[in-house]
């Protein structure tokens, strides 16, 4: 390319200058952003005044917290449409709320009542694959209502794994849930899930108009800190009304799935003490689990960590008992081999929540079926564990390997 001419180069000043302007004017009088910058603020503060923050790294999961709540928050004031509904993934790994499932992938859409849907898919392996439709929303003063649960055993699935059901929302219907829950996580793959409004199908989306973007971002606002108020009462309702360091017999699930049961509690534990989970093992179901959570009520690290098992991961014992050793250090005792397979790792947190789940159940379950707790010192887990399952730091690090692997292959960010 050839350099422009002295003369060019002299009439460019002139010629720009004889050019409108291309600059774009002040918005008169709009400040759109304000209601989610001062609801960031106030989440902040939120999370840096939380009443359990114990150390500095309970202030920083604090603040990636927020980010997560920040994630989930825009995803719902903009992602959602009642005119053009899908089906978002707004829980994941870096978006964790409401003691959110490490083996469950997430989704959800909006509903409008006395609208028609149609649903389609296709089904994957995983253990479960569970449809709920909610009327109203979890607040900090209420939970959501289940209107409609079931799985696809309900469903027509095709000899291709391919499905299709028709809804129309019923008084009060808000969102539709979708839980595809893997057990193996090594093996089960995902399916694919849509929704469409009928009605709406062929139409242009709705021009954007600056009405609509002060409703977006008044919805981001008040979405974010109703989330973070809403998940710190939440637990207080059901985990942490029950004696610390026990789990409750299985039971349906507060605004649950019918064919999920659970049993829930929290912990507290000192640096040199461990709790002991026995459970038995679950041939009834298809999905059976154990996670250890946070007090903000939201799942740990399950992806470089090991904080919860199913019992296609755990150890099953002679006696069908899964025993669940959860604790800060690894519990073995032995210098060559000091982790156990069925070890939960707390990650630094003294206190937390707890759940163990059934799904996809095909009887109902008794006490007989829960879980029994002892807290004992560290030094002697292996006294009271009939059976140890001791892994080297190798076999240890190739179990974290495998899950970073299958959280990169199942999960949506």
């Amino acid at each position: 390319m050839s350099s422009p001419t002295r003369a060019q180069t002299q009439a460019q000043p002139q010629d720009q200058a004889q050019a409108p302007s291309q600059e774009p004017t002040a918005d008169p009088g709009w400040d759109l952003t304000a209601p989610l910058r001062e609801a960031i603020a106030e989440g902040e503060h939120l999370v840096a005044t939380a009443p359990f923050i114990r150390t500095e790294q309970d202030r920083l999961e604090g603040y990636d917290y927020l980010a997560g709540r920040i994630r989930m928050a825009m995803q719902t004031a903009f992602d959602h449409d009642l005119e053009r509904p899908l089906f978002i993934n707004a829980t994941h790994q870096f978006a964790r709320q409401g003691l959110d499932n490490p083996d469950a992938v997430y989704f959800s859409a909006y509903l409008r009542e006395g609208v028609e849907y149609v649903v389609r898919g296709r089904r994957g392996s995983s253990a479960d694959l569970s449809f709920q439709v909610m009327g109203g929303a979890y607040t900090a003063d209420s939970a959501a209502t289940s209107l409609m649960a079931f799985d696809d055993r309900e469903l027509e699935v095709r000899p291709d794994g391919t499905f299709e059901f028709t809804y129309t929302a019923e008084p009060g219907a808000r969102t539709m849930i979708v839980r595809e829950v893997f057990n193996d996580w090594d093996t089960e793959e995902r399916g694919t899930i849509t929704i469409e409004r009928t009605d709406t199908l062929g139409r242009p989306a709705r021009e954007l108009t600056r009405e609509l973007l002060a409703k977006r971002y008044d919805v981001a606002a008040r979405t974010l800190t109703g989330s973070i108020r809403t998940w710190f009462a939440f637990p207080h309702f059901f985990q942490y009304a029950e004696p610390v360091n026990t789990l409750t017999t299985p039971q349906q699930t507060p605004g649950g799935l019918a064919s999920q049961r659970s049993s829930i509690g929290h912990y507290a534990l000192a640096e040199d003490e461990a709790m002991i989970v026995s459970v038995p093992r679950c041939d009834d179901c298809s999905y059976q689990a154990i996670q250890v959570g946070s007090d903000w009520y939201a799942s740990t690290d399950y992806e470089t960590h090991q904080t919860s098992l199913t019992k296609a991961q755990a150890v099953t014992d002679p006696d069908g008992v899964m025993r669940f050793v959860v604790s800060e250090h690894p519990p073995s005792g032995h210098a060559e081999a000091p982790y156990l397979a069925n070890w939960l790792e707390t990650t630094g947190h003294r206190t937390g929540s707890m759940m163990l789940r059934w799904q996809r159940l095909e009887r109902d379950l008794g006490p007989a079926d829960g879980p029994s707790v002892q807290v004992v010192p560290l030094a002697e887990v292996p006294a009271h564990l009939p059976h140890l399952a001791p892994l080297t730091h190798e076999q240890h690090a190739e179990r974290i390997t495998a899950r970073q692997r299958s959280v990169a292959r199942r999960m949506i960010s």
